[in-house]
């Protein structure tokens, strides 16, 4: 079980993150790859990731980076240095500059009862060449196994995280902090976060920010940083629903309402499933706020989004038109 427990002045600096961070995405789904969980939600992308990277001949690769990532209760955090602020070239930056006693340290404890592989040896010493190769190995597989989903990834985030809005809103960092209770297990009750987890942990604050952050890749249990003295962070599970990705092939494969409407218009209703943001949207698209308030406007006076001020914010969503017009052909 894991155990966070808050006093008034680490409730006021509570933080959600704007995204799901490129890193943690990576080796959680490189753990995905090395076990069998959630087996009726991740088995088809596992199929379709393993085929993609026999294509293109990076088992081998592939297999190293599982050495230095197994999927165990501890597994070394300068993999995974990002709370959802760094895009890829930024975490990977961040991974590449461990201290090498740093990145000895955490890899000798991956393999404390065992012999460590020579690859594992290799990355320890922490030599320019075998940390440019960790960089490019990290980099191919996000392309692989991350990058080709992330509509998929983005938009549960962003449902997430107008979620997670509407409860501070609502009741503040205590009603933030209780909507995570909803999964099997977790509680929120006396200043305290209790969550199912590998073995029983407390994750002192000392007066730092929590930042809260989902995983599409994370599987049935929370995860934090091994090291206590890292700024602490929380990864919780988005929990996507089976066919997850059936019908994000089928979105891409069957594009009506992209012809009728124009792509970037579509993926932006697309993201109105719940309430988002001006800058939220332009966050997850990656377009300017101008553009994408033009955007908003075109599908308002169609009828296909509906607008709303929530005090200082303007908060936009999805119509019932818009969703039929997403859903299937319009009679």
């Amino acid at each position: 079980m894991l155990h966070v427990r808050f006093d008034s002045g680490e409730l006021a600096r509570l933080r959600v993150a704007r995204r799901t961070d490129p890193l943690w995405e990576a080796v959680l789904s490189l753990h995905l790859l090395q076990n069998r969980q959630a087996a009726l939600v991740f088995d088809p992308w596992r199929q379709e990731v393993r085929a993609a990277l026999e294509r293109r001949r990076m088992l081998p690769v592939v297999r190293e980076l599982m050495r230095l990532c197994p999927p165990a209760p501890y597994f070394p955090d300068f993999l995974t240095p990002g709370r959802g602020e760094d895009d890829l070239d930024a975490a990977l930056e961040r991974v590449l500059a461990t201290p090498r006693r740093r990145l000895a340290e955490e890899l000798a404890r991956v393999y404390v009862r065992g012999p460590v592989p020579r690859s594992v040896r290799w990355v320890a010493e922490g030599g320019a060449e075998a940390l440019r190769w960790l960089g490019e190995a990290l980099r191919r597989y996000h392309d692989v196994a991350v990058a080709p989903y992330l509509a998929a990834v983005r938009a549960q985030a962003a449902a997430d995280r107008a979620r997670r809005g509407e409860a501070a809103l609502a009741g503040g960092a205590e009603a933030l902090l209780a909507s995570y209770a909803a999964p099997e297990g977790w509680e929120y009750g006396g200043r305290a976060l209790r969550a199912p987890y590998p073995l029983e942990r407390e994750l002192p604050l000392r007066g730092r920010a929590l930042t809260l952050m989902p995983g599409f890749f994370c599987v049935r249990t929370p995860l934090v940083l091994a090291d206590d003295s890292l700024p602490p962070v929380l990864v919780h599970p988005l929990s996507p629903a089976p066919g997850w990705l059936t019908r994000l092939r089928r979105d891409e494969a069957a594009p009506p309402v992209a012809q009728l409407i124009g792509g970037t218009r579509s993926r932006v209703l697309e993201l109105l499933e719940e309430p988002v943001t001006t800058t939220g949207l332009a966050s997850l698209t990656g377009l300017a706020p101008s553009t994408v308030s033009h955007h908003v406007a075109v599908l308002r006076d169609a009828g296909l989004v509906a607008s709303r001020r929530d005090g200082t914010r303007v908060l936009h969503r999805r119509t019932p038109l818009g969703t039929a017009l997403l859903d299937g052909p319009v009679p």
